[in-house]
């Protein structure tokens, strides 16, 4: 009987895949997840206010760069189609939730994710595969998911804590600077990228672990003391 295809998280493919193949394997091919960490629910919060900011409003918003369109804010569940690549016996589909999408006036699509950092030129290449997940599923879906295609453009719109505007006994507003990160679109670099995770997940056993992984290296400290 054939392996049902394995359900890949596009962010996974950004944070977990980088921090421990370990891990990232021990989830896909064992059910076997890191302890959920706590998320800051002021991001949160600060996440809905910048989408609610730009809903519906002109692409030219977010940066002055970008062609003419309107910003959609559906958090939608996106997936795929099973992928399945040349030399391989395992298949994948993706799925996952997106930020924001911008609806070109030439009919064609871009993928936004919001963030609330320090802009770097390295956010760049470290959230590109989550982007580029996202846009396949999108151009790729599986029946009855969110179909956009073409994808022209993918990015990242960061915001930064800047300057405190003004402060009260019981308020304090602040300004964020913004910075639009356009990341280049290759759906066949990505492949190639999808191939390396596939290969990874075929290994008759886990491969090691990531060297500064702090799960891994709590669950070797309690093997060697039998806890």
């Amino acid at each position: 009987m054939p392996t049902p295809p394995i359900k890949l998280s596009p962010s996974d493919l950004t944070f977990l895949w980088d921090e421990c193949p370990r891990c990232f394997y021990l989830k896909y091919l064992h059910g076997i997840s890191r302890p959920a960490a706590p998320f800051p629910s002021i991001f949160g919060a600060i996440d809905r206010l910048m989408k609610a900011q730009f809903a519906g409003r002109p692409a030219s918003e977010l940066d002055p760069s970008l062609p003419p369109g309107f910003v959609s804010v559906s958090e939608q569940w996106i997936e795929s189609v099973p992928i399945s690549l040349p030399g391989h016996a395992l298949s994948c589909f993706l799925r996952g939730k997106i930020d924001a999408m911008i609806g070109f006036d030439d009919g064609s699509y871009a993928v936004v994710d919001f963030k609330t950092s320090e802009p770097k030129p390295a956010q760049i290449p470290f959230y590109c595969r989550q982007l580029h997940a996202y846009a396949y599923a999108l151009e790729h879906p599986a029946p009855n998911r969110l179909n956009c295609s073409p994808i022209s453009r993918l990015g990242l719109y960061v915001e930064t804590p800047h300057a405190t505007l003004a402060a009260t006994t019981s308020e304090i507003s602040f300004h964020f600077r913004s910075t639009w990160l356009e990341i280049p679109f290759h759906e066949s670099g990505f492949l190639g990228f999808l191939d390396k995770v596939l290969a990874l997940l075929e290994l008759p056993k886990p491969p090691p672990a990531g060297e500064d992984c702090t799960y891994c290296h709590y669950r070797q400290h309690a093997r060697e003391h039998g806890m």
